[in-house]
């Protein structure tokens, strides 16, 4: 079974939005930095998302991006469907021609495995994952670092100008 980068970032990307959405919109570039994602993959993944109505953009300054539904009408299957990426453990792509061109002994039990995992991601909400221990614990863990980062930035300046 593989879930490719494009899906693991999409539904991370969109945690870090369900996470930090609430003070208005987010823009990429903070989610491009808080979650170590190129802001230009981020910019394809969520021109993708946008067709798919799970995000909305807000232009001009402090614009960004929101999501378009609550986060317990946003499922992780959705997520990954809308990037056109799917949770596939043939090693036909669910065609049925693994074995010489026709169905291989496994192809099955393979498929329904596929079947399960997607089923259980459309079981998952944004609100089932925003609401969690571990995922809060490692959202303040980034949000810190970032201040850290921001603060660090800011020192050297305020030292380089007492310097001039």
């Amino acid at each position: 079974m593989r879930l490719t980068t494009k899906g693991r970032y999409a539904v991370t990307a969109m945690l870090d939005l369900a996470l930090h959405g609430q003070q208005g919109p987010v823009s990429l570039a903070d989610i491009s930095e808080r979650q170590a994602i190129s802001l230009s993959y981020l910019e394809q993944l969520f021109a993708k998302l946008r067709r798919s109505n799970l995000v909305s953009s807000v232009r001009g300054p402090g614009g960004g991006y929101k999501l378009a539904r609550e986060l317990k009408d946003i499922h992780v299957a959705q997520v990954i469907d809308a990037v056109n990426e799917s949770v596939d453990a043939t090693r036909c792509g669910g065609q049925g021609d693994c074995h010489s061109g026709d169905i291989c002994l496994t192809h099955h039990l393979w498929f329904d495995l596929s079947k399960q995992i997607h089923e259980f991601l459309s079981g998952i909400s944004l609100l089932d994952l925003v609401v969690r221990n571990d995922v809060q614990e490692v959202a303040m863990r980034q949000d810190q670092r970032l201040c850290k980062s921001a603060s660090a930035g800011i020192g050297s300046i305020i030292q380089a100008s007492a310097i001039d």
